[in-house]
């Protein structure tokens, strides 16, 4: 499994299953014979906007923290640009926190 990649991304609960919808069709959460494979767990994120941004959750200067799921699934590396670009489109922030593994054997 030395071409997969792990993704990780933050997400507010009512955009889970939009999130994961997407980036499954894009080609993540296979492992072998299994298919929409992911695991998450609820968290904290914060942030706070600066001059220019438009958060999707509270206002510009003002740190907000609010409740998120930690999001994991693997894609194979060749899927990745379609995985991210899925992610972005799907997810409902301005600039969604995520992270991308290469996952060794």
């Amino acid at each position: 499994m030395s071409d997969a990649r792990k993704l990780v991304v933050f997400v507010p609960r009512e955009a889970l299953d939009r999130v994961r919808d997407a980036v499954f069709a894009a080609g993540a959460g296979r492992i072998g014979a299994y298919e929409r494979c992911s695991w998450y767990t609820e968290g904290t994120g914060t942030f706070l906007g600066g001059e220019g941004t438009s958060p999707a959750i509270g206002s510009a200067g003002n740190e907000q923290r609010v409740p998120e799921l930690r999001l994991e699934t693997v894609f194979p590396a060749e899927r990745q640009a379609d995985v991210v670009a899925a992610l972005r489109s799907a997810h409902p922030y301005e600039e969604p926190a995520f992270d991308v593994y290469e996952l060794v054997s």
